[in-house]
């Protein structure tokens, strides 16, 4: 009979032991065309997807071995904690699960380094850390850096990536906006340069304030830009928005940056526009 040549499925013995040889956190997936990435591949292409040129976000420390000469690095020696103003009880708690799981302190670093035998003042943003937010901390970091460009008569570098102000301070991290402001007044008025450099994304207050007030404003390819995003424009002001808009490229057509810079191209470009700035003052 038919019947009797149906073979039985086997259930698998749930006690076995079965090995996979997949090592874990060696994957990433690209959340523009979905693909799985070997992650030293996405290293080694400058965290670039390799299939579709989508761009990952970079790691404070990534970022500043890409740009900076080896080994030229140094922090400020600035450690300062935020006082918790608005006395949340989870604030601190976070703060710390945040330091263990991104191994920074803060949302920003700051220091000096070279790039290409060139000392330069740089600070650059972390989105992994509450979004790249601008509290008390990152504030006063951005204007301790502004204030020793300015004594040491360097140029200043900053990479922003945030989605704006950090609520959880309140009142206090909308200060630092017109802190970073006033600081950059007094840079400008030295004669020294400031390149800002805008990644994805960099939004709300940073971008009201110090992002946005480079001598030159450059951005990566696709980076998303603006103050509010595109959702809560369009219930402001009740009217549809153009396709692409807060995208750098969008915004460089209506002069918004200056210039979009693959990142792989970033370091020598950087270096160019110090050296033009150079020769501009002979």
């Amino acid at each position: 009979m038919i019947v009797d040549k149906i073979k039985k499925r086997k259930i698998p013995d749930k006690k076995r032991k079965v090995n996979i040889d997949i090592p874990v956190g060696k994957w990433a997936k690209c959340d523009k065309c979905k693909e799985i990435i070997y992650k030293e591949d996405l290293r080694k292409n400058f965290s670039i997807c390799p299939n579709c040129g989508h761009y990952f976000r970079m790691h404070i420390n990534k970022r500043l071995e890409l740009i900076l000469d080896k080994d030229t690095y140094k922090r400020f020696d600035l450690d300062i904690e935020t006082n918790n103003p608005l006395e949340l009880e989870d604030y601190p708690k976070k703060l710390k699960s945040l330091r263990e799981k991104t191994r920074i302190k803060e949302a920003v670093a700051c220091g000096t380094g070279k790039i290409k035998g060139e000392e330069v003042v740089i600070c650059v943003m972390d989105s992994g850390f509450l979004m790249g937010s601008m509290g008390i901390v990152v504030g006063e970091r951005i204007t301790y850096s502004i204030e020793q460009a300015i004594e040491r008569k360097l140029p200043l570098i900053i990479f922003s990536v945030s989605g704006g102000a950090r609520m959880q301070e309140g009142i206090i991290s909308l200060m630092q906006m017109a802190k970073t402001t006033a600081a950059l007044t007094k840079l400008d008025e030295a004669g020294l340069l400031y390149i800002s450099v805008l990644t994805d994304p960099t939004y709300g207050g940073v971008t009201a304030s110090f992002a946005s007030l480079g001598d030159i404003v450059l951005a990566e390819p696709g980076a998303m830009i603006g103050f509010a995003g595109q959702r809560v424009i369009e219930q402001t002001i009740g009217e549809s928005l153009p396709e692409g808009f807060q995208t750098a490229e969008f915004l460089l057509e209506h002069g918004f940056i200056d210039k979009i810079v693959e990142r792989k191209k970033l370091k020598d470009t950087i270096y160019k526009l110090i050296e033009f700035h150079k020769g501009g003052e002979n």
